[in-house]
């Protein structure tokens, strides 16, 4: 099942990023990476055609709260979202506590490490503080940039899917998925071994 999440007081660090709610202070950096061509595609989405749609999906990640703004340089340059996974495609976990994440990073930034930095860092506050069981992530087969992010993160390939873009092309993806490790809390206080 989808677990309630709400990072909207949640402010993570790691060595040289800072995961936090995004404001819309954040419009400008938003909307510098989210308008380059070939980032926002590998993802569904198509490049933002102004700073009028960069503040429409800035608001619905501030009114969501469930979406970190990846702060690098003291800019944000990238997101780690918490979406929800759909269970009718995965009636399997309708037992366990589990999300599905989708992430983004400015071009001018591949190539860094800094996704799987990020990811790991969320990764670990969901399983350690937010109690989930498990972790879904899709990408693109196309994608090998995100299944190389999902890999150095520990998720396997679970199911390959058929997703349709945001504008409309339908497109092959794998789902990714990675377990909550044996003794950590989480649903019911099961273990990874119980489930």
């Amino acid at each position: 099942m989808n677990a309630e999440i709400d990072i909207s007081q949640v402010i993570l660090k790691t060595d040289r990023l800072t995961l936090r709610p995004w404001t819309e202070l954040d419009l400008e950096d938003f909307y510098e990476y989210a308008k380059v061509d070939g980032v926002g595609q590998m993802a569904g989405w198509l490049p933002h055609k102004d700073r009028e749609e960069s503040m429409e999906i800035l608001h619905r990640f501030i009114d969501g709260k469930k979406t970190f703004a990846i702060e690098y340089g003291g800019k944000a340059v990238g997101s780690v979202g918490i979406e929800r996974y759909d269970e009718e495609r995965f009636p399997e976990f309708r037992d366990l506590s589990g999300r599905e994440l989708g992430f983004v990073l400015s071009r001018a930034c591949w190539g860094r490490g800094l996704m799987p930095e990020a990811v790991q860092r969320v990764v670990r506050y969901l399983f350690e503080e937010a109690g989930l069981d498990f972790l879904m992530c899709a990408h693109y087969t196309e994608n090998i940039r995100s299944k190389r992010v999902q890999e150095k993160c520990g998720f396997h390939h679970y199911r390959l899917i058929k997703t349709e873009t945001s504008y409309g092309e339908e497109k092959d993806g794998w789902v990714s998925i990675l377990y909550r490790a044996p003794g950590k809390s989480g649903s019911g206080g099961k273990d990874e071994e119980q489930l």
